[in-house]
């Protein structure tokens, strides 16, 4: 059984950095692209980041790009976000998501990222 598990979430003042991490288990981690992808109150689901099956390769959106960095770590099946000055607009739930194909570097498409987690909430507020 595949299973994402989410944490690191919180509260956090603008300016502020989180820690996001996910556990990945039930399948081969390491050949499979995984990224993050975020969904705001009343918006649609928004592609934030991507990282391919090895760790060497690494994207960004826009808006996030310059203060989040994806990483993973093969042996310990984990993902992880570092999330750098936070602002009120990055507040939303944030879900690891594992891309449909195998042997395949991801995409900026959510709808091509067949399994998600429950997801952990980040809150930028004063």
């Amino acid at each position: 059984e595949v299973q994402l598990v989410e944490s690191g979430g919180g509260l956090v003042q603008p300016g502020g950095s989180l820690r996001l991490s996910c556990a990945a288990s039930g399948f081969t981690f390491s050949i499979w692209a995984m990224g993050w992808v975020r969904q705001a109150p009343g918006k649609g689901r928004e592609w934030v980041s991507g990282i391919n099956s090895g760790g060497s390769s690494t994207s960004y959106a826009d808006s996030v790009k310059g203060r989040f960095t994806i990483s993973r770590d093969n042996a310990k099946n984990s993902l992880y976000l570092q999330m750098n000055s936070l602002q009120p607009e990055d507040t939303a739930v944030y879900y690891c998501a594992k891309y449909f194909r195998a042997y395949d570097s991801g995409s900026n498409d959510p709808r091509e990222y067949g399994t998600w987690g429950r997801g952990t909430q980040v809150t930028v507020s004063s």
